[in-house]
């Protein structure tokens, strides 16, 4: 049978006619909680918690009710830096301060049983050994939950915190972020998975032979290894990478299992989707191990009117210092400048993340925005948003992976903790009745849940 214009082989199954059918494709949902909303007002929020961002009880809350509406994945990303924003601006964020990603999810791991565990480890300021180390751990504390979000950090005050004056490159970033991924994935394979066999009537504890010395030594980096702990109960835990720039794409091709992008429209999310499962086709890799989850703003009402009040309510909450410092941030040069009620000028190119910098730019354009009205939107949060009711939102959300701009989500909350409660109460269930997200977890690793193989040991075989 011809293949269906646009529709890869491996969404269609044989059926019993020889006919080929569509599958039944399913969503996979990660909750963004680090900041624990990303919205700059949430904290302001009527009813809200407004130290959700720093208080354990409330996160261990949360993430408890993440995992009765089976969501696959808790992801903390990570700043290595208080936000490069003026203090006027910064003086009113909920982002200032939190958790180190490590030792909360650590904690996290014995408080929850089957939700998966995302940290942010950054290639540039980190050492491979560390990375490798902290996530082989938290693997095996939480029975094979943890993944590995890899990032380059694009913030430059980064750079002032570890002994450097200037921020690397961006391409050079993304050199050494390849060289450190298979630097961590070599360590986590130092062991064979039978390595230890711990005989207590010989005496012997682990076979040398089934110890591998990796020897690393490269332009970025130079590792001897082995690893001082077994291989991971994942065998590598899962692979996350954010961000959408040419080096980025391809970086996510090679090596990526779950993609988390910004959210734009759904024609872009399908042109983003069939670039980087196309350069995995040309590589040799199975599109179908890797999940791109575009980052999605949801706030839920009983009606679509409702829900727009909850947002118009929470983006009055946005100070206008905040807005534009915001901006600065996200295109990576000073806006305070600009002439607020003026269009967006020619922005160029700098050392700041790219495809952020090109949403914005894009996004002026596209609505034809002031730089105030463009500040207030990307001050409260500017991206993919679904507003609406429970149906109206699993329409949209139905209409993205069925349309392949997507395989599931990064769920962002407006605030905590009735967005979330709202979410799980009404959109998953109604998720769960049109049969395109789970009513039970697959298995207790992150892997099965996504639908992810276990990848082989590299110098071990079995």
């Amino acid at each position: 049978m011809a293949q269906l214009p646009g529709v890869p082989m491996s969404f269609l199954s044989v059926t019993k006619n020889g006919h080929r059918a569509m599958a039944q494709r399913q969503l996979k949902l990660g909750a963004f909680m680090r900041p624990i909303s990303i919205h700059t007002g949430a904290w302001r929020y009527p009813g809200a918690w407004p130290d959700a961002n720093f208080n354990f009880s409330h996160i261990k809350q949360l993430i408890q009710k993440l995992e009765a509406g089976k969501f696959d994945a808790f992801f903390m990303a990570d700043h290595l830096a208080v936000l490069n924003m003026p203090v006027n601006a910064l003086k009113r964020s909920h982002t200032v301060t939190s958790f180190e990603p490590f030792t909360l999810l650590s904690a996290l791991s014995a408080v929850t049983d089957r939700i998966g565990l995302i940290a942010t480890g950054s290639t540039t300021f980190d050492e491979p050994y560390h990375v490798a180390r902290r996530f082989a751990s938290l693997d095996h504390l939480s029975g094979g939950r943890a993944g590995w979000n890899i990032v380059t950090t694009s913030n430059p005050d980064a750079a002032l915190n570890f002994g450097l004056d200037d921020h690397m490159e961006h391409a050079e970033r993304y050199k050494r972020a390849r060289e450190f991924y298979d630097v961590v994935t070599g360590l986590w394979d130092s062991f064979a998975d039978d390595a230890f066999v711990r005989d207590v009537e010989s005496g012997l504890f682990f076979d040398p032979s089934k110890m591998h010395t990796l020897d690393h030594n490269g332009k970025y980096l130079k590792v001897r290894g082995p690893l001082n702990i077994a291989r991971p109960v994942q065998g590598w835990p899962v692979i996350v990478q954010a961000g959408a720039s040419e080096d980025g794409k391809q970086l996510a091709a090679e090596t990526a299992e779950a993609v988390f992008t910004g959210g734009g429209s759904l024609a872009d999310g399908q042109k983003l989707y069939a670039d980087i499962k196309g350069r995995m086709e040309t590589i040799g890799r199975d599109p179908e191990h890797l999940k791109i989850l575009p980052g999605a703003f949801v706030v839920v009402g009983d009606s679509v009117d409702e829900a727009k009040e909850k947002r118009a309510l929470l983006d009055s909450r946005v100070h206008y210092d905040s807005a534009i410092a915001s901006l600065s941030v996200i295109l990576g040069t000073d806006a305070s400048g600009f002439d607020p009620d003026g269009q967006l000028p020619d922005i160029p190119e700098t050392n700041a993340s790219k495809s952020g910098r090109q949403r914005m730019v894009d996004l002026a354009k596209r609505d034809k925005l002031t730089v105030r009205q463009l500040a207030q939107r990307v001050g409260g949060y500017g991206g993919l948003s679904f507003v609406g009711t429970a149906k109206t939102i699993a329409d949209q959300m139905e209409e993205w992976l069925v349309g392949r701009g997507s395989d599931g989500f990064n769920i962002m909350f407006p605030f905590l903790p009735a967005g979330l409660d709202d979410f799980v109460d009404k959109v998953v269930p109604e998720l769960q009745r049109r049969g395109i997200f789970r009513k039970e977890y697959e298995g207790p690793t992150l892997r099965e849940n996504l639908g992810l193989p276990r990848p082989k040991n590299r110098f071990f075989e079995g």
